[in-house]
């Protein structure tokens, strides 16, 4: 039997996978969210998000495609993995993700093919097309430059494509190097860790998403200090440590999670170097 289901919840509320229904929406969070949805309504183009590894960007991205679901006008693409050895491989995915179809198979035809599909769906059908690169650290100069040009592609009032890259922070002095890069872009946020406040709501809304009723108590107030204190305020962290504290409790039988218990939690995974 899971873990959870002994705990009388109803669902895994620490997974570390991009499930928009458990993202705990910090300020920043809500903040980045609404602007994005902001610069994609109003067509502005280029949007960056930067943040270090686990503050929830990929995440992000999920909730941003939800908050246009059931809206036929907006046509969202995600690239996950955007490492490509080729600007012809890139190209090549994002026709096959756009269904543009080249008449042939080149680098100028690819970006010709795109460069109408965009014109088709934003000015003949009103549609806006909105393409999301996640990892985004992974790009090269060829494909940032790539995407420079795919930029381009605008009427007199919007730009064709809505492009939002989610990237760790060394993305930001790449993007920086490309000429004429820097100054497409309409929106630049950076995503910090959580403060302690927020990780004690992070904590208690998965909870009670996962089905937690108030009147049991899992984590005392030190023992999210001591959260807080060993990841940094980092989401993924959080979740991580949050889900071993749990299932420490049914393997011990224990009935709250300390400081104490997560003290030993994290000394047990420390790494054992050789002496």
């Amino acid at each position: 039997m899971s873990y959870f289901l002994n705990l009388g919840l109803s669902r895994e509320p620490f997974s570390t996978s991009p499930d928009p229904s458990f993202f705990y929406k910090s300020m920043a969070h809500n903040q980045a969210l609404q602007r994005l949805e902001i610069a994609i309504r109003l067509r502005r183009g280029l949007s960056v998000i930067l943040g270090d590894v686990g503050t929830g960007k990929t995440t992000l991205a999920r909730c941003l495609v939800n908050a246009f679901s059931g809206d036929g006008k907006y046509l969202f693409h995600i690239l996950l993995d955007p490492d490509f050895k080729s600007e012809y491989q890139f190209l090549h995915l994002v026709t096959k993700l756009l269904n543009a179809e080249p008449l042939f198979r080149s680098t100028l035809d690819y970006k010709e093919a795109i460069e109408k599909f965009l014109f088709q769906k934003g000015v003949e059908e009103d549609k806006t097309v909105v393409l999301l690169i996640d990892e985004g650290q992974k790009l090269s100069p060829n494909i940032l430059e790539i995407l420079r040009i795919l930029l381009n592609f605008e009427t007199n009032e919007y730009k064709l494509l809505q492009l939002v890259i989610f990237g760790q922070m060394e993305l930001l002095p790449k993007v920086q190097r490309i000429r004429n890069f820097t100054d497409r872009i309409n929106l630049k946020y950076i995503i910090n860790p959580l403060n302690l406040q927020e990780t004690r709501e992070l904590i208690e809304f998965r909870l009670r998403k996962a089905g937690w009723s108030s009147s049991t108590l899992f984590f005392t107030d030190e023992a999210v200090k001591k959260i807080y204190e060993v990841t940094q305020g980092y989401p993924r962290r959080i979740a991580l440590i949050c889900h071993n504290a749990l299932e420490q409790l049914v393997m011990t039988a224990e009935r709250i999670v300390d400081s104490q218990m997560i003290s030993e939690l994290v000394r047990r995974e420390e790494p054992v170097h050789a002496l």
